[in-house]
């Protein structure tokens, strides 16, 4: 029988004209193999998704288990299944009060779609801001609110009354008014390269946004989950959201998100109209035992705690006079070249050495760095030895 990828190229939609093309055969903590039996330290995680590993034994019990039980049976909210309300419990006793009712969502997009529809309806408002080189999602409604022109130039139009601030630029804040509904933030700029706020910028946008009505939503997508070495990024910042945003490495490695909030808000979503946001996936009882799972290994490994100490380990082997500057956020990375040209050699190099790394949409000279929150000393050490006499190679 032909090989998937005789036929990946014919039948499976591209989004892009230079697809990465590795035929995966299985995956294993920290390491993807391929057919042809080569493998790969995995640095990217899926996109910052398998923050437990990929396949991490206690998540696969769980998902067996649920399995075993049902799969779907209706859509959310209306029958009772206790991966969900276990999932929504945890998070809720790990979250600050008023982070306290969990909609599950299938993805980081929907969970942004469903955020703006609840800042909307909460508020009565209909203005939403955001900030310029933010990634929020590719759907209509999150593409709205995308900081990038680029990529959405192709799709108008597009929602009416969206708005941008610039990141750290306190004098934006001004723009935040009481027509404002909400204002979408990542506490830790993702696509943009790993951009860190300044002391007392979140701070200051809570207080604005306090001051107007403005809901304060802040995405997680990315971060969330032990990414920075907190639970959630927030928790570095001492800034507390009206709506987080939850995804990527929620569910284990399996397709899970969410928009988490007060009662009082989300029941604003109960009526005129009923059924003001449904999903007919969104957390699935598969999904859900795979994200509860997942969360109890950070939890009882103590995975978070562990963050820093990696993320220094990477910080101190990554020297080499070619890079620029090393940004960092927990075991969120960005390598910064001098160009473009050199980070795309720098990536097929490593690739042809066995390290998987990636760019960002936004920041095109930086190395994008995500790997498992569980990988390993020597993991780490073999992965910064081979980016380093990458760099050699294609500076040589």
């Amino acid at each position: 029988m032909p090989r998937s990828a005789e036929y990946f190229y014919s039948h499976v939609a591209q989004t892009s004209a230079f697809p990465l093309g590795l035929e995966i055969d299985r995956a294993e903590g920290s390491w993807i193999y391929t057919v042809e039996g080569k493998k790969y330290l995995d640095l990217i995680s899926g996109i910052a998704v398998s923050n437990t590993g990929h396949r991490h034994p206690y998540v696969l019990k769980a998902i067996q288990a649920q399995l075993d039980k049902y799969l779907h049976t209706m859509v959310y909210g209306e029958h009772i299944q206790s991966p969900q309300v276990k999932f929504a419990k945890k998070l809720s006793d790990l979250l600050p009060p008023g982070l306290d009712r969990v909609y599950f969502t299938n993805s980081g997009a929907e969970a942004v779609e469903g955020a703006m529809k609840l800042a909307k309806k909460a508020t009565g408002r209909t203005r939403i801001l955001s900030c310029l080189h933010a990634y929020h999602g590719s759907t209509q409604g999150a593409l709205s609110i995308m900081g990038s022109e680029q990529f959405k130039n192709a799709f108008r139009p597009l929602l009416p009354d969206t708005g941008y601030l610039r990141f750290n630029d306190p004098a934006g804040l001004a723009l935040i008014t009481s027509q404002t509904a909400a204002v979408f933030i990542e506490p830790v700029q993702g696509e943009a390269g790993v951009i860190l706020p300044e002391p007392g910028y979140l701070q200051s946008l809570r207080k604005k946004c306090a001051e107007t009505g403005t809901l304060l939503v802040f995405d997680e997508i990315q971060t969330g989950f032990g990414r920075t070495g907190k639970l959630f990024a927030f928790e570095k910042f001492g800034v507390i959201p009206d709506i987080l945003l939850c995804a990527k490495g929620m569910g284990g490695g399996m397709p899970l998100g969410a928009f988490i909030s007060s009662s009082t808000l989300m029941k604003t979503l109960t009526h005129d109209p009923v059924l003001g946001h449904i999903t007919t996936f969104g957390g699935h009882p598969v999904c859900c035992a795979a994200g509860l799972a997942s969360l109890e290994v950070l939890e009882n490994e103590n995975v978070p705690e562990k963050v820093g100490e990696k993320e220094s380990l990477f910080v101190s082997l990554l020297k080499h006079p070619a890079i620029r500057e090393v940004r960092h956020c927990g075991l969120l990375l960005a390598v910064e070249f001098e160009s473009e040209a050199l980070n795309q050699r720098v990536i097929a190099a490593c690739l042809q050495r066995g390290v998987i790394s990636d760019w960002f949409l936004f920041n095109s000279s930086s190395l994008r760095l995500a790997p498992p929150l569980t990988i390993s000393e020597s993991e780490i050490r073999f992965a910064c030895s081979v980016i380093v006499e990458s760099i050699s190679i294609c500076t040589n």
